[in-house]
């Protein structure tokens, strides 16, 4: 079998649909733990537009924080992330405290990436602006920052102000990891230069991956720092046609893993949310919690 040399494996949370329901994401954290899984990863989606034709995955999903405070509780040793909280719909006061919370909760298991958001309702609704989101993502991480690291934490910027104040408690990790998404050349250079790594999205083109690593390493390398992080979700089509990446038998799965693997990417989980057998609301939540197990025990790390 081939090898993943450096590429960590985890997977998605139950979220969405049908296995978001009842007692299925503290069972399946549970035992994604047990079966050596490195992490697991929520997501968020605040509204789904009337007739807008959104896929089923998006119809209904559980916040993501809360599901990460509730996995804290259900597991000992795996990671735990957010992939991604979009930063424009929620103050970075409100988010410090609440990633440091988890954070704590779970023994410093957190990994928070942070997206700019897609939808524009969702920017009507939440009175969040499109404009200018490269700028106000580096002043967001840095009231990140100084909430969880300076002992008095202050900021003084163009679109954020934080008094002289305390924010308790702290984060176990010094510091709290944070990813950043994006697809736009920009976003991924900002990435590699400001924060711990970037994250994909669903709609991402995996066959193409060399070339965004290297936009996102050549920025760490100018920002005089090491390589960052690249995680990979792995939109899975278990049992499909073969013709994109992660789409097939689970020995072909596998394969394009390592092929992942030797591009760069160094940590990939399996997203089975977007399975509709699992992530579609309508389906039955029994039978997609077969599904999801299934599939966790035939591609378990070796």
């Amino acid at each position: 079998m081939e090898t993943l040399a450096f590429m960590q494996i985890g997977l998605g949370a139950p979220v969405s649909g049908a296995w978001a329901m009842s007692g299925l994401p503290g069972d399946f954290a549970e035992r994604a733990e047990r079966a050596g899984y490195a992490s697991l990863w929520t997501f968020q989606r605040l509204l789904v537009p009337e007739n807008s034709g959104m896929d089923p995955v998006y119809q209904s999903v559980l916040d993501p924080m809360v599901t990460l405070g509730y996995l804290a509780a259900r597991t000992q040793r795996i990671r735990l992330g957010v992939a991604v909280v979009n930063l424009p719909f929620l103050s970075p006061v409100v988010l410090a405290k609440q990633a440091a919370s988890v954070d704590a909760l779970c023994g410093g298991r957190l990994d928070l990436g942070l997206g700019i958001g897609w939808i524009p309702e969702e920017f009507t609704a939440t009175g969040a602006t499109t404009e200018r989101r490269g700028r106000r993502t580096e002043e967001y991480l840095a009231v990140l920052r100084t909430l969880w690291q300076d002992e008095v934490s202050e900021f003084s910027g163009e679109f954020y102000t934080v008094p002289p104040s305390r924010q308790r408690p702290r984060p176990v990790q010094r510091p709290l990891p944070v990813l950043l998404g994006g697809l736009a050349r920009p976003a991924m250079e900002r990435a590699g230069r400001i924060a711990d790594g970037w994250i994909s999205s669903s709609r991402v083109d995996l066959s193409g991956i060399k070339d965004y690593i290297a936009i996102i390493q050549d920025a760490a390398a100018q920002a005089d720092r090491g390589p960052v992080r690249i995680v990979i979700r792995g939109v899975l089509q278990a049992g499909g046609d073969g013709k994109r990446l992660l789409s097939g038998s689970y020995d072909k799965i596998r394969s394009d893993a390592a092929w992942l693997a030797a591009q760069g990417v160094t940590e990939l989980f399996y997203d089975l949310n977007w399975d509709p057998r699992i992530g579609n609301p309508a389906a039955d939540p029994a039978e997609a919690g077969d599904r999801a197990a299934e599939i966790m025990d035939a591609l378990t790390p070796m």
